[in-house]
């Protein structure tokens, strides 16, 4: 079991040695900009964060919304979400979308000059009138309120996600609209269960700008690429929780 563990949490570690790319996910950018430290100790020295409970009825929410908007994309119509919402849009066919839907593949681009391999897997793809794509982006949760706008400080999270998004298909030759939008189920809690989890869907804008992403990945490198340990972050809990220890013993 020990040599199982051992060879999980050294998998996938940054080697300055290697001479392939290193594949840095959308979420270990995410990482990076919560915590440089937590990100070190994650990729080069392989002490990630304890991992989270899985969220499986998001997933299920996210595995329907795909098979619903994909109804809509074989016969080439909008859904009536899109239509509620007057939006200039219809979720578009491409030939690499299930693979860009794909957790460990996504859409991908190398960045030559730190021979990073940045990637993430996308929900849905839209197209307006212009021929822009549109990215698109599934969340779940249950509130007592109507959400229709993310103005919550976990939501600069979501934002950034969107960002990367847009700039891995710009990377890509594609032209992508600076608008994506978040199509956000809220699980309502009243009435009688009935073995039926009801959601009220809103569709909510977000104006883009993947600016800070190149200057985010040449940090990353940098980061990587040395040899000293970054700071505890007095913000991060993580690092207040092994300072916490550290000082007991």
């Amino acid at each position: 079991m020990s040599e199982y563990y051992n060879s999980q949490r050294t998998r996938n570690l940054y080697d300055s040695n290697r001479s392939n790319p290193f594949k840095l996910s959308r979420s270990k950018i995410d990482l990076f900009l919560n915590c440089p430290r937590c990100f070190y100790l994650d990729r080069k020295l392989g002490v990630g964060r304890p991992p989270g409970f899985p969220f499986a009825l998001n997933s299920a929410v996210d595995a329907l919304l795909k098979h619903e908007f994909d109804i809509h994309r074989a016969n080439g119509t909008k859904h009536p979400l899109i239509e509620k919402y007057g939006i200039d849009a219809r979720p578009i066919p491409h030939d690499d979308l299930d693979k860009w839907r794909h957790n460990f593949t996504g859409v991908q681009f190398l960045h030559e000059q730190t021979n990073l391999l940045i990637y993430g897997a996308i929900d849905d793809l839209w197209q307006n009138s212009k021929g822009e794509f549109i990215v698109v982006d599934y969340k779940a949760t249950a509130k007592n309120k109507e959400i229709t706008a993310l103005d919550k400080d976990w939501h600069e999270g979501y934002k950034r996600q969107m960002e990367v998004y847009q700039w891995l298909l710009r990377h890509n030759g594609y032209t992508v609209s600076d608008i994506g939008y978040f199509v956000y189920c809220n699980g309502k809690a009243s009435g009688t269960f009935e073995g039926k989890l009801e959601f009220d869907l809103t569709l909510i804008p977000y104006t883009g700008n993947d600016t800070w992403v190149e200057k985010t990945i040449f940090e990353i490198n940098k980061c990587l690429t040395s040899d000293q340990t970054p700071e505890a972050n007095d913000a991060c809990d993580y690092c207040a929780y092994i300072s916490a220890v550290n000082s007991k013993f």
